[in-house]
């Protein structure tokens, strides 16, 4: 089958073979050999493992087979727009935002924290929000991590979105009402927040 090779970064290849993604963790020269392995066979293990705990409650890719002597996960390829890409001109921008909002409630209620949630990491399916690439979450109850989390798309909206940034994470933030843990998570963001800011204020 034709393999194609859609993204390198630093930490996987991703190609698409078929109707299926095959990500696969790269070897870090400038590691020991065995570190190296044992790093990349855990973080294959863990992906794989919230990647399966997510799809449970939201949309996301559905996980074919798992190779941790490889380092490589095969999964669904989802075929959609990138919201990176789309987000701005979609005439129900509201309602998708909303639904990144219940996404990442939904997430954080089951304590599964994304980790890189970039609008270049949800895909836009027949209405549905895909999160893809968990490769930096982790599980976690801790408010902190949520409210951190909930920056990261702030951040994110704002740097890819600027002209509409604020309302749109206002939209995000109303989906987010959802979680059980709303108003203690958003008086962390406030706090994450001010140090944020603290910290580019020189």
């Amino acid at each position: 089958m034709k393999s194609e090779i859609i993204a390198q970064g630093a930490e996987a290849i991703l190609r698409k073979e078929g109707e299926n993604l095959i990500k696969e963790r790269i070897r870090k020269g400038y590691r020991i050999l065995e570190l190296d392995e044992k790093l990349r066979k855990q973080r294959t293990r863990k992906e794989a493992k919230l990647l399966e705990k997510a799809l449970k409650l939201i949309p996301a890719p559905k996980i074919i087979k798992i190779d941790e002597k490889n380092k490589i996960i095969q999964m669904e390829f989802i075929e959609g727009k990138k919201l990176s890409e789309c987000l701005d001109e979609l005439p129900e921008v509201f309602e998708v935002c909303e639904k990144i909002g219940q996404n990442i409630a939904k997430l954080h209620d089951a304590e599964i924290i994304h980790g890189d949630l970039t609008t270049s990491n949800m895909i836009l399916r027949e209405g549905e929000v895909y999160f893809i690439d968990f490769g930096l979450g982790f599980e976690s109850r801790k408010v902190e991590d949520k409210a951190v989390d909930l920056h990261l798309i702030k951040q994110a909206l704002e740097a890819k979105h600027f002209n509409n940034f604020e309302r749109f994470f206002e939209a995000v933030l109303e989906g987010y009402k959802i979680s059980r843990n709303f108003n203690e998570v958003m008086k962390r963001f406030e706090k994450v927040e001010k140090r944020g800011r603290y910290k580019h204020s020189y």
